[in-house]
């Protein structure tokens, strides 16, 4: 399931392999984000021409719409979009955060007021892991409690227990033919929540550890602390998921703190705001500056957008708010991040990534092609 190929003496960054039913992904990697069965603005074509390799879907969403009686007459989600690589499914536990004003908390799971037109919905570790089972997915989360940011010691200690409660539930329930099963550990900033809560989580022998209740609105100190206190203690011939996070610069410091796999919705979200990211940082291209500036959005870059469009024309899009415009900015986001997942394989294979993580810090990378891995 999990092979781990290669580590860095100077960190604990990790090189590896996870084998799944619709493939084996390399690691360390990047999950772009398709919540309700589409990464957004991007086709399927597209997303494996920017090197997608395994995407993310969302039970609570695609249960509301387009409902599982939709998605098991179509044969699972993999066929209903038409994406023949590995899925990782969340369980919705994250919209017991996201949604809160529509969610009431039970011992036995969440009683949602759907967020599409008020409709009651239950969803519980029994229901969550049903869901995933329907749809098919590579990678099953189980169904957690994220508490927010800030929320007092009683409050998370309520989330650990709730969540490692839940956990075995799911463990114990049906899967999909080669279905792999995550659990996730909670614990918010405090250190001895996120102890107990892997304590309890890591003798159930999971097929894999997500970091869960970060990205919540902790500041990123809380953040880092989290998620090298957890690599610490993680089984390593176990891949382990960062949920949520992060920028660029987060992402080569977790994993050199030992994450595998990470998902985030910045790369599509900011490129929907006008925003690229760059070897020099963020580009906002409806500035000004860039009306009359007929350089690609980054020097080197092998993305179509890059290849094809200059500066001027995509700000002349953006501001005309065609739709273009957007989704040449997410094929140029997806492919720098997945091209910055890429580069730093390449650097643990190579050992160098010590220096590679020096030099990225300081804006020494851009996102070209590198060594495929």
């Amino acid at each position: 399931m999990f092979q781990l190929l290669k580590t860095d003496p100077a960190s604990r960054a990790r090189l590896g392999q996870l084998k799944t039913a619709h493939g084996t992904v390399p690691t360390p990697m990047f999950m772009p984000v398709g919540t309700q069965g589409t990464v957004k603005a991007m086709d399927p074509r597209e997303l494996r021409e920017v090197g997608a390799q395994i995407i993310l879907g969302n039970t609570y969403h695609l249960n509301l719409r387009p409902g599982m009686d939709v998605i098991r007459a179509a044969g699972g989600l993999h066929s209903f979009m038409a994406w023949p690589a590995p899925i990782l499914t969340d369980s919705g536990g994250y919209q017991v955060f996201s949604l809160a004003k529509l969610a009431r908390l039970q011992d036995e799971g969440v009683a949602f007021q759907s967020h599409i037109d008020g409709a009651p919905l239950f969803l519980g570790p029994c229901e969550a892991m049903a869901i995933q089972r329907d749809l098919g997915s590579d990678i099953a989360m189980v169904f957690d409690d994220c508490p927010p940011y800030p929320a007092s010691t009683d409050r998370v200690a309520d989330a650990v227990a709730r969540t490692v409660r839940w956990a075995r539930v799911c463990r114990e329930q049906p899967r999909a033919t080669g279905q792999l099963v995550f659990a996730i550990g909670q614990g918010g900033v405090y250190d001895s929540q996120r102890e107990e809560c892997w304590r309890e989580l890591l003798p159930l022998d999971f097929d894999g550890y997500a970091i869960g209740g970060v990205s919540v609105g902790e500041p990123e100190a809380d953040l880092m602390r989290a998620v090298a206190l957890s690599t610490a203690v993680l089984p390593t011939d176990k891949p382990r998921y960062a949920m949520g996070v992060g920028t660029p610069l987060q992402l080569v410091e977790l994993v050199a703190l030992g994450v595998d796999l990470f998902d985030c919705v910045l790369p599509t979200r900011m490129a929907r705001h006008g925003t690229a990211y760059t070897a020099m940082g963020a580009l906002c291209l409806k500035a000004s500056a860039c009306r009359d500036d007929f350089r690609p959005i980054s020097e080197g870059c092998a993305c179509f957008a890059c290849q094809h469009f200059t500066r001027a024309y995509l700000r002349h899009l953006l501001k005309a708010n065609e739709i273009l415009g957007m989704r040449m900015l997410t094929v140029h986001n997806l492919h720098y991040y997945l091209e910055l997942m890429k580069q730093m394989r390449a650097a643990l294979s190579e050992g160098r990534f010590a220096a590679w993580r020096e030099g990225f810090a300081k804006g020494g990378y851009a996102c070209q092609n590198g060594p495929a891995l």
